[in-house]
């Protein structure tokens, strides 16, 4: 599949930009595992025009990341082509736009998926970043949703106008503004995108990749270009190497053990802690280490004492601990817990 001149091999799998989750740290432990391509956090428009420090910091990219995409969103089109102008700044290798998430504070302002219910507004908003970035050579993407609720699932002639403006690739998630994240991702109509003739540009499609089984059902089944994993990597960075490793061979990896959950935890955080500093670091790290050990029995106090903790000394202790305690505990059926864009367990 190739997004403007980058090239990510055949059937490549992404990393999806979400907030709180997919920092420099979270994206070099996925980076690790296998992923093909990652996104940094969403960014506001308006928090990069007005240099606030939160949204400049998401853009912070390492090498070692790349490829990696820088996901902007609004509901204004001239801010958010001067945020497409300061993300292109910094030489990602994609801009990609977000008509996708449905989060009420960011959807009820009108920005993410609250912008499919104003197409027109959506697709001359893509038409100008796409000119404000076309100097560049940087490719414009666009993750959007199948439409605002079941009596609006407009994506195919959203698709065939969006591609118009000269958008390099498109991402869609199957399911509506409405849904929010509850029920299943509806592939049929991603499966239709794709296979309509009069689509020329990439497909990626996204929304309840959760196994290895699931993302071959997306490349053969619906045939899309690539396909795009979020929540099912909460406390699971290896389900690239897992989804890579079937793809190649047919074959299912083992559930990592216990010593080696330890192992990538501690990497984790480590790394966390190096990039944002102890307190910024921990905090940001809770949700992972909470879910990287989810199957153990008598877990409960161990992992409150894993998301209340705040020294990284104590932490590491806790984490050798649990090596020692639950090593030879199966945890080939374990899997973490799946979480909304608001931190609930779905």
């Amino acid at each position: 599949m190739k997004i403007g001149e980058l090239n990510l091999g055949e059937r490549p799998l992404l990393l999806a930009p979400m907030e709180d989750v997919t920092d420099p740290s979270f994206r070099w432990m996925c980076k690790e595992f296998g992923a093909d391509m990652m996104y940094t956090e969403f960014i506001s428009s308006d928090g990069l025009i007005r240099d606030a420090a939160k949204s400049l910091a998401k853009l912070r990219i390492e090498p070692a990341e790349r490829p990696v995409g820088v996901q902007i969103y609004g509901h204004l089109i001239e801010p958010m082509v001067e945020a497409a102008r300061m993300a292109a700044s910094v030489r990602p290798d994609v801009v990609d736009i977000n008509f996708g998430c449905p989060v009420k504070k960011i959807a009820g302002r009108g920005a993410g998926s609250g912008m499919m219910r104003e197409p027109d507004k959506m697709v001359e908003m893509t038409r100008q970043i796409v000119r404000a970035v076309e100097p560049t050579g940087i490719p414009v993407t666009v993750k959007t949703r199948l439409g605002w609720d079941d009596a609006s699932k407009n994506i195919e002639e959203i698709t065939l106008r969006l591609q118009d403006t000269g958008i390099a690739a498109l991402t869609i998630h199957g399911r509506t503004r409405a849904q929010l994240y509850k029920g299943e991702a509806d592939w049929t109509l991603i499966g239709a995108v794709k296979n309509n003739p009069a689509i020329k540009i990439p497909i990626i499609g996204n929304g309840d990749i959760d196994s290895p089984q699931k993302a071959l059902q997306a490349f053969e089944r619906w045939g899309v270009d690539g396909v795009m994993i979020g929540r099912a990597t909460y406390g699971r960075p290896w389900i690239f190497r897992e989804i890579r490793h079937f793809l190649s061979t047919g074959e299912l990896l083992p559930q990592p053990d216990v010593t080696e959950r330890v192992a990538i935890a501690r990497r984790h955080l480590l790394k966390s802690v190096d990039v944002k500093g102890d307190k910024v670091g921990v905090l940001e790290m809770r949700r992972h280490l909470s879910s990287y050990f989810k199957g153990l029995p008598d877990f409960k106090a161990t992992r409150l004492a894993l998301v209340t903790e705040f020294d990284v000394s104590e932490l590491l202790r806790i984490l050798d601990n649990i090596g020692e305690r639950w090593g030879d505990h199966d945890m080939s059926t374990a899997l973490p817990e799946v979480w909304n864009s608001n931190g609930d367990k779905n």
